[in-house]
């Protein structure tokens, strides 16, 4: 599943990164992957913010904002079958926030 182009909040620090892999193992949609022994952004539209990646980084490499910003607000609107809406005062006219 892909989500709104470049809005997701996640950023890897690739100096503090010991590219230990728990990101990827953590990650349920594969945004992130090792390359040259560093974790790296794969797929940054496939981020649903849901934090697992951050809050099992040792390092506190990978750091986002989980559950905030549009995917929230997709997911919303997927399960309660309206548009998109997360609360932060965009309104239900408008998907992003």
């Amino acid at each position: 599943m892909r989500y709104l182009a470049g809005v997701a909040s996640l950023k890897v620090d690739e100096e503090a990164c010991t590219g230990c892999g728990v990101c990827t193992t953590v990650c349920p949609h594969a945004v992130l992957r090792i390359s040259d022994r560093k974790a790296r952004i794969a797929e940054l539209d496939a981020c649903m913010e849901c934090g697992a990646c951050a809050r099992n980084c040792e390092p506190k490499a990978v750091t986002v904002s989980a559950g905030v910003g549009c995917a929230e607000a997709i997911l919303r609107g997927m399960l309660s079958g309206g548009p998109p809406e997360c609360g932060c005062g965009g309104g239900s006219d408008s998907p992003y926030c």
